[in-house]
């Protein structure tokens, strides 16, 4: 009876059984008990839907899920880890500099060196010392240990850290925080670690620009490294922002924060407004004013989200106050009727699959413009999944010009008859420019995931569950039918905005509490909840209608 009373059931989600194991048994003792194997190491696991690290210790029957590293949260975990060796490793060897991680890039992660405020030069030979080090603190397989004190002691431990973490804890407002610790070395992150460095089999470290390239395993195959591909147009996007954040005085949610405390917030909502429409402006000229001549197409392109439509919508009025005519084709009026809708390979709807939209008819109704014809375009309604034609007809005349806004917009194969001097191509996506701290990068694909959430439950009728179990899907869509093609585009927008995530807390919170516990989508939803917790909210009344993010909260001037 004693024995019995000691053990507790479990309920493995890998191999559909249960197990009694000790009460008190942490995550990594149970795997090994449980002995079956992943494909790749494990390296965390869901319990009960919530990621928690493999020292986590069960004293009550769970449900367990153990992931390895071919899965996004298992990915996650490796890098965060992988992070924290890399930050460890130039505090060891780089005297008064410390990480900055600044953004995912060319399929790795682009990290600087800051002495003070201002960014340190970097050469070869400190990479390669970086590296080294890096090695050398894999090999010795230092256990990464949780520890959790109130907040006071929190911010004594980290007074003198310079990167940005504590200027976080001074603004979240939270009793206790949770940190991790490597041997002397402290450090903070969102979420688990792996638990020991020699975890980490894979990664690289090598010169980028001015700065260097984290390079990762490839998910699919988390025993090769990721290949790196050119993305000189995204690093520039990506630099210009960050440079223009630094000038505010923000490039982390701490120093956000306290802007929004002791300053106009509303200030620097309009100089963030101010900045998106000098771009729209510039990107209008450069269509209006191309040397060889005007295009008589304009195709906007990038992933879900990303304010392509609002875009396209503010660019037709810098086009007309150009002397210039636009007429916008959305390709999402061209989707195929749900039924039938390409399926990916779990069998659920791919809706950013080529072949969702009916390219027959796209195609046809384009020619016919050019060639001056009128033709009865489409609209399609996301609610039923079918395709109506309402009588809304379009006919081109000498100075229009035709804009096509849509995942596709960019891909050869979508108009491959069309000659490329006759087109011109914009790639928009929502690229944060600022990070939780500096070793806590923001995802871009997390503040689309949000904009999508609000937008979905505002507009489609789909709750946050629904648009959370589609997104993975949506990803694998982007980086199939998007990404290759960005690089191809003649200028690049960012639509995210240095505010926006405080205001779509607002909106977001209530609509992410209604998951429930006990499902798949849950731990997205948590993750999300606890990401949005580091924001003090901004009230939206000071945004334009005319905005990027009005598209998503609603009160826009414009119609879609």
């Amino acid at each position: 009876m004693q024995q019995s009373d000691n053990l507790i059931s479990v309920y493995c989600v890998n191999t559909g059984q249960y197990y009694n194991i000790p009460r008190g048994s942490n995550l990594l003792e149970i795997y090994k008990s449980i002995n079956f194997e992943l494909p790749y190491p494990v390296v965390a696991a869901r319990v009960n839907y919530k990621l928690e690290d493999l020292g986590y210790y069960v004293f009550k029957p769970k449900n367990i899920e153990f992931v390895d590293c071919s899965s996004p949260l298992g990915m996650r975990c490796y890098v965060r880890t992988l992070s924290m060796v890399l930050s460890a490793a130039i505090h060891d060897v780089v005297e008064d500099c410390d990480l900055r991680i600044e953004h995912p890039i060319s399929k790795g992660y682009y990290c600087k060196l800051l002495k003070g405020n201002e960014y340190a030069s970097i050469n070869k030979e400190q990479v390669a010392n970086i590296k080294k080090r890096m090695q050398e603190l894999i090999s010795k397989d230092i256990p990464i240990v949780v520890e959790e004190k109130q907040i006071q002691e929190v911010l004594r431990l980290f007074e003198d850290r310079r990167d940005g973490v504590d200027s976080l804890f001074k603004t979240i407002g939270a009793p206790y925080l949770r940190y991790f610790r490597m041997g002397d070395y402290i450090d903070y992150y969102t979420d688990v670690l792996m638990p020991s460095t020699g975890y980490l089999k894979i990664f690289d470290l090598e010169p980028y620009f001015d700065g260097m390239l984290l390079r990762i395993p490839n998910r699919s195959h988390p025993d090769c490294l990721e290949d790196t591909i050119t993305q000189d147009k995204m690093f520039g996007i990506f630099s210009e922002y960050v440079g223009w954040n630094r000038l505010l005085g923000i490039s982390n949610v701490g120093e956000l924060n306290a802007f929004n405390k002791t300053r106009n917030t509303f200030d620097m909502i309009k100089l963030a407004e101010a900045l998106h429409e000098k771009k729209v402006t510039q990107i209008a000229d450069m269509i209006s004013f191309r040397k060889g001549g005007r295009p008589k197409i304009v195709l906007i392109s990038g992933p879900s989200s990303s304010g392509k439509t609002t875009f396209s919508k503010r660019l037709t009025i810098q086009l007309r106050v150009n002397g210039i005519k636009p007429v916008v084709l959305s390709m999402d009026n061209y989707f195929v009727p749900r039924v039938e809708t390409p399926k990916d390979e779990n069998g659920e709807y791919d809706f950013e699959h080529i072949d969702a939209i009916d390219l027959p008819l796209f195609r046809s109704q384009l020619q016919d413009l050019l060639e001056g014809k009128e033709v009865s375009l489409p609209t399609f309604n996301f609610e039923d999944g079918k395709r109506y034609f309402l009588g809304q007809k379009l006919k081109i005349e000498e100075n229009n010009v035709v804009i096509i806004e849509g995942i596709h917009a960019l891909n050869p194969n979508l108009i491959p008859n069309i000659p490329q001097e006759a087109t011109f191509k914009i790639y928009v996506s929502a690229l944060t420019t600022i990070n939780v701290d500096n070793h806590n990068w923001i995802p871009t694909t997390d503040t689309r995931l949000i904009r999508r959430i609000v937008r979905d439950y505002r507009y489609r009728n789909y709750s946050a569950r629904e648009t959370i179990a589609r997104y993975e899907s949506v990803i694998r869509g982007e980086e199939k039918w998007i990404y290759p093609y960005q690089e191809n585009a003649d200028v690049m927008f960012n639509s995210a905005l240095i505010f926006e995530l405080p205001v779509l807390k607002r909106h977001a919170e209530r609509i992410l509490s209604e998951v429930p516990k006990y499902c798949e989508e849950y731990y997205d939803a948590n993750r999300l909840l606890n990401f949005l917790s580091y924001f003090n909210s901004i009230p939206d009344k000071e945004i334009p209608s005319t905005s990027m993010l009005r598209e998503f909260v609603g009160g826009s001037s414009f119609k879609y």
